[in-house]
């Protein structure tokens, strides 16, 4: 109905029940009952654990085993959202007692989410080779990180309040059917490094397993007159099935509406060190395209102001 081509009285009825996007009020596009976040990048991986182990940023399982953590539903909040600056215990002078106070190291994790669409039985595995006709769609994630406080906490069970006070996530849901033309083979690795699996190998994934997109981050303070480019990448994974195949492979149930999220690349937020001044207000928008200039640009906020 909404072709150039449709005819005048189809497109009149239409008008009746469609909302100018300027005049729309994005919401999030699920009830989500479930969340969990994948370490499934190996130049996240490195980044990251570069920041905290400097001489081993890759520890031994991760060639081998999808990392993830199961995190929480409660924060997850739609584009536009002011998030505010976390508080939690920082320990940067090893000499002294942890101290209290607002994060320090602000950092966004820019990844792709992905939402189930048909759920599984509780102790019933599902086989890589069938992930992928239990997700929906794909949206624009970002796991929001305070860094300073992760240092401290993460040791031994992962993050805690460096992670759980918000986490962005876009308005709009890509369908699978909707990128199939931008599929690709999936992200190959490196000669010397062990193959996965075989629960977690899938010859069809392997062709298929990708998806031939470009994202690209932009950053802007209260200090920028403008928006300036923090990275670009192309994104050509094929972790989205291996880490939605892992979760299961235990028995987990995958409830319908169920965001995981995946990361293709990580930057620091300011001058590679991921430091953002407390007295800054911080836009960021990611941007994922394809083909020319067809973009979808979504806006992700941090409202810094202390908490009461």
């Amino acid at each position: 109905m909404l072709r150039e081509d449709a005819e005048p009285q189809t497109i009149e009825d239409a008008t009746y029940f469609l909302v100018p996007i300027e005049r729309a009020e994005p919401e999030l596009s699920f009830e989500i009952g479930d969340y969990t976040d994948f370490y499934c990048s190996i130049y996240h991986a490195t980044n990251v654990g570069s920041m905290f182990r400097p001489d081993a940023p890759l520890l031994p399982n991760y060639k081998y085993v999808p990392i993830g953590y199961h995190g929480r539903a409660s924060s997850i909040v739609i584009s536009g959202t002011d998030v505010k600056r976390p508080h939690g215990q920082n320990r940067s002078d090893a000499e002294a007692p942890p101290v209290f106070m607002p994060a320090k190291n602000l950092d966004y994790e820019m990844e792709l989410g992905f939402f189930v669409g048909q759920g599984n039985e509780q102790g019933s595995p599902i086989p890589i080779g069938e992930a992928e006709q239990h997700i929906f769609g794909m949206c624009l994630v970002n796991d929001w990180s305070a860094r300073d406080i992760q240092a401290w906490e993460y040791q031994p069970l992962g993050p805690f309040l460096a992670k759980n006070f918000a986490t962005t996530i876009s308005p709009f849901v890509v369908t699978m059917e909707a990128l199939a033309p931008f599929r690709t083979p999936a992200f190959e690795r490196e000669d010397g490094d062990p193959q996965p699996l075989d629960y977690l190998n899938d010859a069809a994934n392997q062709k298929f397993g990708g998806l031939d997109i470009n994202l690209e981050v932009y950053i802007q303070t209260e200090k920028m007159p403008r928006l300036q480019t923090a990275c670009t990448t192309p994104v050509a994974e094929g972790m989205v099935v291996k880490t939605k195949s892992e979760m299961a492979i235990g028995g987990q149930t995958a409830v319908v509406s169920m965001l995981l999220a995946n990361h293709p690349l990580d930057c620091p937020v300011c001058d590679k060190g991921g430091e953002c001044p407390l007295q800054d207000r911080l836009r960021i928008v990611f941007i994922a395209f394809k083909r020319g200039n067809s973009e979808r640009r979504e806006s992700f906020h941090c409202d810094d102001k202390r908490r009461n």
